[in-house]
């Protein structure tokens, strides 16, 4: 137990810190763009690459998970993200923060596949949905991090600062993770043999069951449901909270920085608070209601803010932050669904679902700041300093995908 205990403990540490960095530019957006001269779409475009590059290194992740284990690939890459974070202190213009950033996203994209894959092996099946749904609540709490304490940091020591102590903060727990990580526990018991083999099949049948590649998994339509709905919930999500949803607040709505950040602050937890509940709802309800009704909720709490005046008190644009965070939350359920759908290759299941949610993040982050900068130009405003009407043309474009995906999730062909 005391091992399980450390392995969870080390790798959330490391998601702590992968949540951290996601989640930085929306709050040092505005240093970012007065001390290197970003525009809407370059500071879109460079945020994004943490969730682009983030997501093109999943398929060969979840190839060399199954075949390296959870060890040394999370820690490897973290060690780039150390390096990235230091990039990033140093850099003077749009290309260093940007060679910075993807660095960052290739460093932490390891990091809770690694954990899911090391879950698989060391958990019975039954516990992997609420274990995967409290490591991810737990995880999110980085991105409070991200929040007003990073603002008063900020204050403090700088942003070029805040990554020079994140950077060395992460090669810190790089190293930690080699000491206390095992790809299974020492008798193989319960986790390792179960993940390995789907329960309805003997333990004698399994060298006679087909390999699972990404191929056979891109071809399951049930995964598609499920990988269209973490796209659409996990683009939401990161897309505003990591960088949009600040804009919005200070430059739309014309709210303190302070201000701003505590609502995002809201964001973060009641988006923790979904993770947290995920488990136990699927389990009542079952995982397709449970993650449809997230997004619905998703939806209508986005189309709030999309219309909500500047008179908006803060109260009224909090409940609407905690019910957007709240909803989205349960997009981590589609890690045990696609779990479910091939248990005897957790690696490349969970890795072949997060390409789409991390995927979706970095679409939604780039792509807004288009919409952003374009609605600008059409209404005769300069992209540099977006009205209102851009931003809330961005939320509606949310709104846009999420319905799309839900009634992919939802309606099923005969």
């Amino acid at each position: 137990m005391r091992r399980r205990t450390a392995l969870v403990l080390t790798f959330l540490a490391a998601y702590l810190l992968s949540y951290f960095f996601r989640s930085t530019n929306a709050v040092l957006a505005g240093d970012l763009q007065r001390d290197a001269g970003l525009g809407p779409e370059q500071l879109g475009f460079m945020t994004s690459l943490f969730f682009l590059v983030f997501a093109a290194a999943q398929l060969p992740l979840g190839a060399a998970l199954d075949r390296w284990g959870p060890r040394w690939v999370p820690a490897g890459l973290m060690l780039i993200a150390a390096a990235g974070s230091l990039v990033t202190a140093a850099a003077d213009g749009f290309v260093g923060l940007a060679v910075g950033r993807a660095m960052i996203g290739l460093g932490m994209a390891g990091v809770l596949m690694g954990a899911l894959k090391a879950f698989a092996a060391w958990f019975p099946p039954r516990r992997f949905a609420t274990m995967s749904g409290v490591f991810v609540g737990l995880g999110s709490l980085g991105a409070l991090g991200a929040t007003t304490p990073l603002a008063a940091l900020a204050d403090g020591i700088g942003w070029r600062g805040v990554f020079v102590a994140a950077g060395v903060v992460t090669a810190a727990v790089a190293a930690l993770l080699t000491v206390v990580v095992r790809a299974a526990p020492p008798d193989a018991a319960g986790g390792a043999a179960e993940a390995r083999v789907p329960p309805t099949v003997p333990a004698s049948a399994a060298a006679r069951l087909p390999a699972v590649t990404f191929r056979t998994i891109y071809a399951s339509r049930e995964f598609w449901r499920l990988a269209l709905m973490q796209f659409a919930m996990a683009a939401a999500l990161y897309g505003h909270q990591g960088l949009w949803g600040g804009p919005f607040l200070v430059r739309g709505l014309d709210l303190e920085v302070g201000v701003a950040a505590r609502l995002l602050l809201v964001l973060g937890l009641a988006a923790t608070v979904g993770f947290l509940i995920a488990g136990p709802a699927a389990g009542r309800f079952g995982l397709r209601r449970a993650m449809g009704g997230g997004a619905l909720l998703t939806l209508a709490a986005v189309a709030a803010l999309a219309i909500a005046p500047p008179s908006t008190s803060v109260a009224m644009l909090a409940i609407a932050w905690a019910a957007f965070g709240l909803g989205a939350g349960l997009q981590v359920l589609g890690y045990d669904g696609a779990r479910s759908l091939f248990p005897s290759a957790a690696g490349r299941a969970v890795t072949a679902i997060n390409v789409f949610g991390i995927g979706g993040s970095a679409l939604m982050q780039m792509g807004l700041g288009w919409v952003v900068a374009g609605a600008s130009t059409a209404l005769g405003a300069d992209p540099a300093d977006p009205p209102l009407a851009a931003y809330r043309i961005a939320l509606w474009t949310t709104v846009a995908v999420l319905a799309l995906a839900w009634l992919h999730f939802v309606v099923r062909r005969r």
